[in-house]
């Protein structure tokens, strides 16, 4: 036991005298000309959202998708209990046929009324009657015709499919429950295209222009992303005076999903000064510092005081280390040096 005690210490002082040996990684306190901007909180929102509706009235019979599941275009989501349509269009294929047969007795009808008629056997009152019964049964045949059509589409309504491809938001309703025209069946979203809407007040229009560079900072994932384009809404809200801004972020952006809270940086001028990497800073409870390294490579703990995170991923230090002066990046390696 002695020699494996032995052993393990011996290894865990050259690990250390290893950690000891290794650079640490540093950047240098300076100034720097970063972009000054206006923040403003928002709500991410898909792009394309929309709910389902039916079409006809019916039973739900079938449910193949719930929230959360991915769906494909085109691809059937739920089934309406199609017997009462499959009759609609048998009772129309019927009405259909009778008037496709009255439409040929009527038009051999009128054309031997025009045989007989040419060797003068019959009036021209009877011509003309065989001839309005020849089109009063291609009228009923026409309209016939439209009718079989229309119980057919309507058949269709009965397997309800997605219109794009996206995830399903929510379902408004369970196997076997009534429902009729326009009643909300799926909502769902693409989620390949998503922005964020975010309100500014009309004194801050002029200062952000109308084609503003625009950050888009995600609290929950600690991320930066760079918006794509941004489009501001030619009108104001009557009560707040503000007016919408829709930020649209890159396509297929991971993590990012409808009703997240996000912060939207728009840049309204250019501004110098003092930066240090936000990596480089430790927070213990209340205490904020940074691990100096000397040029010989020693490092001492120093509290500072902070300004304002930008969106590069630095930190304004308003006091505690001056330019020139170099932090470590990595501030609990930078610790066990110190130790």
């Amino acid at each position: 036991m002695k020699i494996v005690r032995m052993i393990s210490i011996v290894l865990l002082g050259s690990a250390m005298a290893a950690q000891a040996a290794e650079p640490l990684a540093v950047a240098p306190v300076e100034f720097r000309e970063v972009a000054q901007t206006y923040s403003a909180e928002g709500l991410v929102e898909a792009t394309r959202q929309s709910t389902v509706s039916a079409q006809i009235s019916g039973r739900v019979k079938e449910i193949l998708f719930d929230v959360g599941d991915r769906v494909k275009a085109g691809q059937l989501i739920l089934r309406i209990d199609e017997r009462e349509a499959a009759q609609a269009v048998a009772g129309s294929q019927a009405q259909l046929a009778q008037a496709q047969a009255n439409l040929d007795n009527a038009k051999a009808t009128y054309a031997r009324a025009k045989q007989l008629y040419a060797q003068k056997f019959i009036s021209q009152a009877a011509l003309d009657k065989a001839q309005a019964d020849y089109q009063v049964a291609a009228g009923q045949a026409a309209a016939s015709h439209a009718g079989a059509n229309q119980a057919g589409l309507t058949r269709a309504y009965t397997a309800v499919t997605a219109p794009y491809g996206g995830v399903v938001a929510a379902r408004h309703v369970e196997v076997g429950e009534m429902v009729k025209p326009g009643q909300p069946l799926m909502t769902g979203f693409d989620p390949s295209e998503m922005r964020v809407l975010v309100s500014v007040p009309q004194y801050k229009l002029a200062e952000i222009g109308k084609h503003p560079e625009v950050t888009v900072e995600v609290p929950t994932l600690n991320r930066y992303i760079k918006a794509t384009s941004v489009v501001v809404q030619p009108l104001a809200d009557a009560r707040t005076h503000a007016t919408e801004v829709r930020v649209y972020l890159p396509a297929n952006e991971p993590g990012i999903y409808p009703g997240m809270f996000v912060r939207a940086y728009f840049v309204v001028g250019k501004v110098r000064r003092l930066m240090l990497p936000a990596s480089a800073v430790l927070h213990r409870s209340e205490l904020v510092a940074v691990y100096v390294v000397d040029e010989t490579g020693g490092v001492k703990l120093r509290q500072v005081r902070l300004g304002e995170t930008s969106t590069d991923g630095g930190v304004e230090v308003l006091a505690g280390v001056n330019p020139g002066e170099k932090v470590a990046l990595d501030p609990v390696k930078a610790g066990m040096r110190g130790k």
